[in-house]
């Protein structure tokens, strides 16, 4: 097949991906997936190995064939059924993000949306939990729908145990409706060209996305390159990358055990982020399908910090321990490789949700990407594993007892450099009701990395205004609010690139 036909056909592919992501959009109810866009969708072949996927959340994107190919060991779906999970140990990457698998002839289509809650201890389902269980409802490969019927009773169990319910539910269902859109669109495209040719192109991209995988592999510099750097509480988390032949060894040994605090990786995490880091090496057009993964193979010793054992608490294994696994692999990718990656971004998400009246909402803020060998870094921007909009005003305003009383560039927050990295930005909340606050930040304390003699990042900052006065928070924080009360966050700026000329 030559490289005209493989651009089609992954295109095609991809826009069943694409199509998908829009008409969840569309569909759902929550802020959250409407309009910070926090969901993905992707096509597999039939045993489970990603052919095409959308430019979605990279962290979902990563995980996701580890929760298809569960879905097809535990709860094989049949034509018209839908799988649901959101098990860590089956693939998925926190409790909040909910896969759902659904057969499309000889292939799937899987979608992951981020809920707003699914339970647990603290609104948003994203708070200080010391285990897994406090932190919500966890689902294993469960068949939400049988033979083209939801199953009511399954759904009405999930929706008693989670805040929001309508919401859920509501968002829940649009996952299912833009799955059997994916399947129409599939079976559409199969009619057109046949399913043998379709086969056959799936197996040709993977082949080419190897190929072109293999290609970077043998570009770097020979021996081991290590790079470590920390989270806030001083735990370490060390890479040591090597290439050998056609692979690459990304070895995390060294790296701290895992933690009773909620920033735990499990392996699926840890397995998009490597694959995140590494295509970033690829050649603009490469297919990102199963053949970039073929090429590499990553060590993490089980009950660390980047794969946790059961019963770890996992909500900010996704959001905020991942974007250090990127940092640490991306550093050690540089010394592989001089002159093509970028320093560090802001290296965390600020994950803020709200609880109150029973109701819950969740997002995550931007902050400043690392200067870069082409260039500064970009302010205010939402990096590497999250590729989510920020929140528009007007709908957290409408969604939330909250007025937003600020939100603006953190001037001189990027580190120094010939190219600067990236401002954070500073957001100021004023709640007009009596909530609950969490708050999961990282970078508070130690500061995002320059590279080739650029300096770092600045940190990100936690206050809570009340009655005038000024309070710093910790990065990680569960509060009670009430009216008046001015929430302020300044994220990190990214590091810069380069000495400062």
């Amino acid at each position: 097949m030559n490289s005209a036909d493989l651009a089609v056909f992954d295109a095609l592919f991809s826009s069943v991906a694409e199509e998908m992501g829009a008409a969840l959009e569309r569909a759902a109810t929550s802020v959250n997936i409407k309009e910070r866009r926090d969901l993905s969708c992707a096509v597999f072949d039939g045993l489970g190995n990603l052919v095409a996927q959308a430019a979605h959340i990279p962290v979902h994107l990563g995980a996701m064939p580890l929760s298809v190919r569960a879905a097809l060991e535990r709860r094989p779906p049949g034509e018209g059924d839908v799988v649901l999970l959101n098990d860590p140990w089956c693939g998925g990457t926190h409790l909040p993000d909910l896969t759902a698998v659904a057969r499309a002839g000889r292939f799937l289509v899987a979608n992951r949306a981020h809920h707003a809650d699914v339970g647990g201890a603290w609104p948003g389902s994203l708070g200080l939990a010391r285990d897994v269980h406090g932190e919500g409802l966890r689902i294993p490969p469960v068949r939400i729908v049988k033979g083209g019927e939801i199953d009511r009773d399954l759904l009405d169990l999930f929706c008693a145990n989670v805040r929001s319910p309508a919401e859920r539910r509501e968002d829940l269902v649009a996952q299912v409706e833009t799955l059997r859109l994916g399947a129409r669109r599939l079976a559409e495209i199969e009619a057109r060209v046949g399913a043998d040719a379709l086969l056959a192109a799936a197996k040709a991209l993977r082949e080419a996305a190897r190929g072109a995988a293999m290609a970077v592999v043998r570009a770097l510099a020979p021996g081991v390159h290590r790079f470590e750097d920390a989270m806030d509480d001083g735990w370490p988390v060390r890479v040591a990358i090597e290439a050998l032949g056609d692979r690459l060894r990304v070895d995390f040994a060294g790296t701290h055990a895992q933690v009773d605090a909620p920033l735990n990786a499990n392996l699926a995490i840890t397995l998009s982020a490597a694959l995140y880091g590494f295509a970033l090496l690829l050649p603009e057009g490469t297919p990102l399908n199963e053949g970039v993964r073929d090429v590499l193979d990553v060590r993490a010793p089980e009950g660390t910090l980047v794969n946790a054992l059961y019963p770890a608490p996992v909500a900010g294994g996704n959001v905020e321990t991942s974007q250090r696994i990127v940092d640490v692999i991306l550093g050690a990718l540089d010394k592989a490789l001089p002159g093509r990656l970028p320093a560090a971004s802001q290296g965390t998400m600020n994950n803020l949700t709200f609880g109150w009246r029973g109701k819950t909402y969740y997002e995550t803020i931007a902050g400043g990407s690392g200067g870069a060998p082409e260039g500064p870094g970009v302010p205010c921007i939402h990096t590497h594993l999250t590729n989510t909009r920020n929140t528009p005003i007007e709908a957290l305003e409408n969604a939330v007892p909250v007025i937003v009383r600020r939100l603006a560039v953190a001037r001189g927050t990027g580190g120094k450099g010939r190219h600067a990295g990236g401002d954070g930005c500073v957001k100021e909340i004023e709640f007009t009701e009596p909530a609950v606050v969490n708050l999961l930040t990282e970078r508070r304390a130690g500061a995002p990395y320059g590279l080739e003699g650029g300096g770092p990042g600045a940190c990100g900052r936690n206050e809570i205004v009340r009655d005038g006065a000024a309070t710093p928070l910790s990065g990680r924080v569960s509060i009670d609010v009430r009216p008046g009360d001015l929430l302020r966050i300044r994220t990190p700026g990214g590091g810069g690139y380069g000495p400062p000329v």
